[in-house]
């Protein structure tokens, strides 16, 4: 299609003509309704193409099926909800304006967490534990990752009601409240006291309660940092309905908990890791794939839709793990199914499939995946509940009856 310069629009416009902020403007661009380019020049803006603009504004404006646009809303569709957390634009993942990749290589999880709940690096978050909940409900073993979901749950409801600041949902006073609920959910996944080493950080004390070498440390971190926040995901959404009816952080983070444990959500872990130890028992894993396929039986951990030309948290993962000194046919198996997946799919590994690789290379505990996801993500449904808290507004869609038409 020939386009001429005043086919485009600035940002400004394209937001003033819609009639949305410029990030909801940007997370059109992402799902590919608004194409947008370079602006001519040096200058790094873009412009955006003024029939896609059009277009989105008609069909506003016109309203021709209002049950459509919200059915279709709730399945990748246009923003429901208004954030500035999270954006997803042109394959790039940010929180709060900065790339979470860059994020995960050069702060810490306390750093990111002040950020998203904040948005500001240097907030003093309270590092102190208020609770032993996570003490009566552990056990002498190690915990599966459905059992640490659950006891997590567990541990969450005790330690609430040890906690009467938790009750204060003053956006200001959230904050301390989810710094306490992340260091109870590292001290049960670590399966240690937190008292002996409150100096160390959460990936330091997970690193070392799995025994991971010095320099799997980092690949902690960034792992907790990318899973973080993904916008309105299932699990966020989650916590989000329930922040707005005033509960508090605690049951936001249970909720989130029980839609993280889904197999079509952060439970996809566990099946990309049980995916991996069964090809790794097959002396030829390419034919063990394909009769996957013939199956009808997806291969778990690979596209994403909002991510076509691949999952750049899975990609600045990869990288890591491939500096990493594991043993080399490990990392070399990891590699490969890498690459049949991507050759048999025609898609790139995706944030399930490296945290399938990193609990792998690192020879971290079965399900670990699932832990780190949910210890991660913890920081984006606290981060999610302030804003919730912050409007005051409860999230109350309505229905499209479909059923039995009462009688006259």
């Amino acid at each position: 299609m020939t386009t001429t310069p005043d086919s485009w629009v600035n940002a400004a416009e394209a937001a003033r003509l819609l009639r949305i902020s410029r990030p909801t403007l940007y997370a059109y661009v992402s799902r590919g309704f608004v194409r947008s380019e370079p602006s001519a020049g040096t200058s790094r803006a873009r412009r955006y193409a003024r029939d896609d603009i059009e277009r989105l504004r008609r069909r506003a404006e016109e309203r021709r099926d209002p049950n459509k646009v919200a059915e279709h809303a709730m399945q990748w569709g246009l923003p429901v909800l208004e954030s500035s957390i999270t954006l997803v634009d042109r394959g790039r993942l940010y929180y709060r304006g900065h790339d979470a990749v860059d994020l995960s290589r050069s702060r810490s999880v306390r750093d990111v967490a002040s950020l998203i709940w904040t948005g500001h690096f240097d907030t003093n978050l309270d590092a102190t534990s208020t609770s032993n909940a996570a003490a009566r409900v552990n056990r002498a073993r190690r915990l599966t990752p459905l059992e640490f979901v659950a006891r997590a749950q567990a541990m969450l409801a005790a330690q609430s009601l040890d906690d009467a600041a938790a009750y204060d949902l003053r956006p200001e006073r959230v904050p301390a409240t989810g710094w306490r609920i992340l260091r109870g959910l590292v001290r049960l996944a670590a399966h240690r006291a937190l008292a002996s080493s409150l100096a160390a950080t959460t990936d330091e004390q997970l690193a070392r309660a799995w025994r991971v070498k010095a320099r799997g440390v980092d690949i902690v971190r960034a792992a907790l940092i990318l899973c973080a926040d993904h916008e309105l995901n299932v699990s966020a959404f989650t916590a989000r309905c329930i922040a707005s009816s005033a509960a508090n952080p605690y049951a936001v983070v249970i909720g989130g908990l029980s839609a993280l444990a889904g197999a079509r959500h952060g439970g996809m872990t566990i099946r990309v890791e049980a995916m991996l130890a069964s090809l790794h028992r097959e002396r030829r894993p390419r034919p063990a794939l394909v009769e996957r396929v013939r199956r009808g039986e997806r291969i778990d951990g690979f596209g994403h839709p909002l991510y076509p030309d691949g999952d750049p948290r899975a990609t600045a993962l990869l990288a890591m793990l491939r500096s990493y000194e594991a043993k080399l046919p490990e990392r070399a198996f990891v590699e490969r199914m890498a690459g049949l997946g991507t050759d048999l799919t025609g898609e790139h590994p995706n944030l399930d499939f490296a945290l399938g690789a990193v609990s792998r290379i690192l020879g971290l505990p079965r399900g670990s995946g699932l832990t780190l996801f949910a210890i991660g993500r913890t920081i984006g449904w606290i981060g999610q509940a302030i804003e919730q808290y912050a409007t005051g507004q409860i999230i109350r869609p309505r229905a499209k009856y479909v059923g039995v038409t009462p009688a006259e």
